[in-house]
């Protein structure tokens, strides 16, 4: 394959191949909120270069995935220099050789689609459906969606994935997807997460006895966002507050799904605690919304002015809290 079909996701995220996944992390959140469509209105390159960091992210976060994509890079650095074997050669008992493109192994890794094409040297599936392809959209547009072979399953129901972004799973959002030569509208509702599924009838592959089509299951994946995630069912957030508002507290303003809101700080509030916003979170299916939880960090300054220096300075002073007293008593 050519040299330039391979991404080194390590360069395009700024991090070494032996990066932990908190610098993988630390290192993608920069790179999200830098170059975010929403910080960067109607920028195409920003949108590409958003879309290429969380893909390198995507990949790099989750460890067999990993493992994986490392594999496939030494085999395409062995193949690039023509070693002996060639197709078919085995790297730690999988066979990468089976890829016509980068594409083609990444497509599979991350779920867009079924797999390589067929053609020389890759794989083929016997079903019907395996020429859906992906085509940008947003609402209403052709949505983003993979297809995944379900085999010679009885009922003939298939799987496939599609990504949304933020927006248009909180709010709910119509796509058109594209099945060979067939285009279907799919309403997805609001509050869709990833992992939940829609299903399509009769939108499935033909089962040659009864010649009735099978159901198309529609499995989400939600995009990477800067500034929101999930843990579990519940939305949260990391905002930074500074020394002197931890200490006397503070009235900051805190994004949610659905505009800002002014949060008070209680006073003496510590780094790593967490302010729950009740009904502001995910939409429920039964239950309205869920809640929004706010982890606080305390950010010191890095620059500080001669006045903030010789303010700072005389706290330290006089300063009679410490909150290592206690470990004096710490003993084995």
């Amino acid at each position: 394959m050519a040299a330039t079909d391979f991404k080194d996701y390590y360069s395009i995220l700024g991090v070494s191949k032996t990066a932990s996944p908190e610098e993988i992390k630390k290192a993608f959140r920069k790179l999200a909120r830098q170059y975010h469509p929403d910080v960067n209105p109607g920028n195409k390159q920003a949108e590409a270069r958003f879309k290429e960091v969380s893909e390198a992210y995507e990949v790099l976060s989750d460890a067999d995935k990993r493992k994986k994509y490392d594999q496939f890079g030494q085999y395409w650095k062995q193949a690039g220099a023509g070693f002996p074997g060639g197709p078919g050669v085995d790297m730690g008992g999988f066979d990468f050789s089976q890829y016509g493109s980068f594409d083609d192994f990444i497509n599979e890794l991350l779920g867009r689609f079924g797999g390589p094409t067929p053609g020389a040297g890759r794989r083929s599936y016997s079903s019907s459906y395996s020429n859906y392809r992906t085509t940008p959209g947003g609402p209403g547009g052709f949505g983003d969606f993979g297809f995944q072979d379900m085999g010679a399953s009885r009922n003939q129901d298939s799987e496939a994935v599609i990504s949304l972004n933020f927006a248009e799973a909180f709010h709910g959002v119509q796509k058109s997807l594209r099945l060979g030569q067939e285009v279907i509208d799919v309403r997805i509702p609001a509050g869709a997460k990833t992992g939940s599924k829609l299903r399509v009838r009769g939108k499935g592959p033909l089962n040659p006895l009864t010649k009735q089509r099978g159901d198309l299951y529609l499995k989400v994946e939600l995009q990477p966002h800067s500034f929101f995630q999930f843990e579990g069912d519940n939305l949260v957030c990391e905002v930074p507050i500074t020394p002197d508002e931890a200490t006397l507290g503070a009235s900051i303003d805190v994004p949610t799904p659905d505009g800002s809101v002014n949060v008070k700080l209680p006073a003496g509030v510590r780094s790593g605690q967490s302010l729950r916003l009740r009904g502001k979170g995910w939409p429920q299916p039964k239950d309205g919304r869920g809640d929004q939880f706010v982890k606080v960090a305390i950010v010191p300054p890095k620059d500080l002015s001669s006045q903030e220096r010789e303010y700072y300075e005389k706290i330290r002073a006089i300063r009679t809290y410490d909150p290592r007293s206690h470990l004096q008593r710490v003993k084995l």
